[in-house]
């Protein structure tokens, strides 16, 4: 597996890869990699003649200092674990100038309204932060497949949406949420859950799977109302919030419209760790 730190060596790379025809797969990540990441290199082994990874804590797409300075990092680790997988030819790893040449600040993006919803409500500014650090990577990489995960589901939606309003030549596949045994979506904040912690969060999925089952039988304000005594009942949890949303629009329901597909959306504290989840309803 090559490892390229800087822009200039990536460039070169990707200039000979492209010359000889070669299919490029991509998957962006900030790190402390697990088994979720590693789900998105074996889908696109499948459909590449080249896998690449990348590997860059983002600064801007962080609306809380400190969320960003706790983010686990683990360069030498995550190394190891992409070479273990089979899965990956080449990882790149940036410094911050090769991102923001200018200076370390967002472009803003009008995503058709996507990012005003869920996260865009709690996170001001995020989804500027994840179009230009994403932008920018495809420039670089020129992918002709880009895989993320469908845990980020907004996040997802948002990125078709920048690919297809900057009409970059680049097919973007969602894979399945991976998850733990106990059903808890993976993500690398989990690493700073403890042990007691961990096990009380895999209440996040436990309740998802019941509001699939509610979803149609019972009102969605009722769902609501459910979903919010669960988690007042849950000690060291807060919800953030809860949704049940159009898939198309992410736009909350509170109704059921035949012919459309919708999905729930939660995030919950468990301490001070933001953990995401989601899930469609059949």
């Amino acid at each position: 597996m090559e490892i390229f730190k800087n822009k200039k060596t990536l460039l070169d790379f990707i200039e000979r890869q492209k010359e000889m025809g070669k299919r490029i797969g991509f998957a962006p990540t900030m790190g402390a990699l697990h088994q979720g990441h590693i789900s998105l290199y074996e889908a696109a082994r499948k459909e590449n003649d080249l896998v690449i990874s990348s590997i860059f804590v983002n600064p801007t797409q962080f609306n809380n200092p400190a969320d960003l300075e706790k983010y686990p990092r683990n360069i030498d680790k995550d190394i190891k674990t992409l070479e273990q997988s089979g899965f990956v030819d080449a990882v790149y790893i940036p410094e911050v100038s090769d991102i923001y040449p200018e200076g370390l600040k967002s472009k803003e993006y009008d995503f058709d309204g996507l990012e005003n919803e869920m996260e865009g409500k709690f996170r001001p500014g995020h989804f500027n932060g994840v179009g230009t650090v994403v932008e920018e990577l495809f420039r670089q990489v020129k992918p002709d497949n880009a895989y993320f995960g469908d845990k980020d589901y907004q996040q997802l939606a948002i990125i078709k949406k920048l690919t297809e309003k900057l009409a970059l030549p680049i097919k973007i596949h969602g894979v399945a949420i991976h998850r733990e045994a106990s059903g808890l979506a993976m993500s690398s904040r989990n690493q700073r859950l403890s042990t007691t912690e961990k096990e009380a969060a895999k209440i996040i999925h436990e309740t998802l799977v019941k509001v699939n089952d509610w979803f149609r039988v019972i009102s969605i304000p009722e769902i609501n109302k459910r979903v919010q005594d669960i988690f007042d009942e849950q000690r060291g949890m807060k919800l953030e919030y809860f949704e049940i949303s159009d898939e198309a629009t992410l736009k909350e329901t509170d109704f059921f419209y035949k012919g459309r597909n919708f999905r729930a959306f939660i995030v919950v504290f468990v301490g001070d760790v933001r953990l995401i989840d989601n899930m469609h309803l059949d």
